[in-house]
């Protein structure tokens, strides 16, 4: 994923999510850098009637081209479909954060706008509040496979106003990655399942004492980190506190966002720990906007790490053609549910973010652009890409299809968690709040600030972010 964060997908996950055998990409059709993806916006969405363009995030890992595959196999079945139509792939390679900012510098104007976006799904209301993104409603409304797609998904692109802007090309969701080998090393159990927060602390304080010269946690933290900070990390702790009834972020009955709650800080208090007690990485490398990328590609699969709070998107980085082939993960890996703070019911916790894909409010060719994510979306096209990326299925016709649900170890493990899962408040405001949520754990992270001021510092940043719609719990 990103996120999926850096992950992307994230996809924050965040993160880009791919795997697929690489392919050479033709010059002049693939724009590799961040800045000339802007530059080779300018001047071509409008030039063309006949040609869609696509924007889209490129991992920072050169190894990682899954979506730059996927989406080169459906440009050729569309031009193949569509006799003199072209697709002009847009590929932005950039981290999350960077790439959400080129994104909305694109979106501005008709001279650099593409005709079709891959949007966050936390970053969408944002877009569409600022009016860069079209309502889909009028094709949605014709296209049967919409009624494909599960409600949550839907929801995920739907803004305050009734109308959705985007269809979402898979979910994600999260729990805890640990190594065998570590644990057999440092006497933990082999099928280990923390009931409560103190669970995993205690997990990594045996690693820190019995294996030295590995990781014991990766909690996510900071803002380098962006939105993987706050989702992977900080939600996966806050969404487990309290009794589970409310969301902890924001308040639906007030329509307010919630300041001062014993589990903000309770979370801020758990991520001071791991890194107090040098439970986790060092913290210059844990405020590495690249670090995930070091997760993935070096340190779990060197055995390096014991435990990782991460997301279900991971193995994308290892299976052929990735260029980090790691095909004994699944037995060198454990699952297991992140819990609730002290066992409390439910008992785990996930959260749930994804992409989509959205037309720019200034695209030249919306009906082109349409008719390009119906070839992207079909059953067999969504399922490929699904397997392709880790991703949590959003089609029922697929996430039924046994092929799928056998495609990869561990996939069941994360689909399960769909039924207890979170979704980040989708309001225009969040990114703000994000950043906010990043602050706060970047001081309790290097230890310039305590708990509460860190606590305290948010509760203000929270009015600003919000214009003042706050509510004290």
């Amino acid at each position: 994923m990103p996120v999926r964060p850096t992950a992307a997908p994230l996809r924050t996950r965040t993160r880009t999510r791919r795997t697929a055998p690489a392919r050479l990409l033709l010059a002049g059709t693939l724009v590799v850098t961040a800045a000339g993806a802007v530059t080779a916006c300018g001047g071509g969405s409008g030039s063309d009637p006949d040609t869609v363009e696509v924007s889209f995030k490129q991992s920072t890992d050169n190894n990682i081209r899954v979506l730059d595959n996927f989406l080169a196999d459906i440009k050729k079945q569309f031009e193949k479909e569509n006799p003199g139509k072209k697709v002009k792939l847009v590929p932005i390679k950039a981290p999350d954060s960077e790439y959400y900012t080129k994104v909305q510098q694109m979106l501005r104007s008709p001279k650099t706008a593409p005709d079709l976006v891959y949007e966050d799904t936390f970053l969408i209301n944002s877009d569409i509040t600022s009016g860069y993104l079209k309502p889909l409603d009028p094709y949605l409304s014709k296209w049967k496979d919409w009624n494909q797609f599960i409600d949550t998904a839907k929801a995920a692109a739907k803004a305050q106003d009734g109308k959705t802007y985007g269809v979402p090309d898979g979910t994600d969701t999260r729990g805890l990655w640990f190594d065998k080998a570590i644990f057999e090393k440092a006497g933990l159990e082999e099928n280990w399942q923390p009931k409560t927060w103190d669970d995993i602390l205690e997990a990594a304080r045996t690693i820190k004492e019995k294996v030295p010269g590995v990781t014991p946690l990766n909690v996510y933290t900071g803002k380098p980190a962006g939105e993987a900070a706050t989702m992977q990390g900080f939600e996966m702790l806050l969404y487990g506190t309290g009794d589970g009834g409310s969301d902890p972020l924001y308040d639906e009955a007030s329509k307010k966002w919630v300041a001062g709650s014993q589990g903000f800080k309770d979370a801020l208090a758990f991520v001071e720990t791991v890194y107090k007690e040098k439970l986790g990485p060092d913290v210059s490398d844990a405020l590495d906007p690249n670090f995930a990328t070091r997760v993935r590609g070096e340190l779990l699969p060197e055995g390096k790490l014991g435990i990782n709070l991460d997301g279900s998107w991971l193995p994308q980085d290892w299976l052929e053609g990735s260029g980090h082939e790691w095909p004994e993960w699944s037995q060198k890996l454990g699952l297991a549910h992140m819990p609730t703070q002290n066992g409390q019911a439910p008992g785990k916790v996930s959260m749930s973010g994804g992409w989509t894909w959205a037309i720019p409010d200034k695209a030249a060719n919306p009906d082109l652009a349409f008719k390009f994510i119906e070839t992207m979306q079909t059953k067999a096209n969504a399922q490929k890409w699904y397997i392709a990326n880790s991703g949590i299925a959003v089609r029922k016709d697929v996430a039924d299809d046994p092929e799928y649900q056998k495609a990869q170890p561990g996939i069941k493990f994360f689909t399960d968690l769909v039924s207890i899962t979170h979704y980040r408040p989708a309001y225009p405001a969040y990114p703000k709040v994000s950043t906010a949520i990043q602050e706060a754990m970047e001081g309790v992270t290097t230890g310039d600030s305590s708990v509460e001021e860190a606590a305290s510092g948010y509760d203000e940043e929270l009015k600003s972010a919000t214009d003042n719609q706050v509510i004290k719990k």
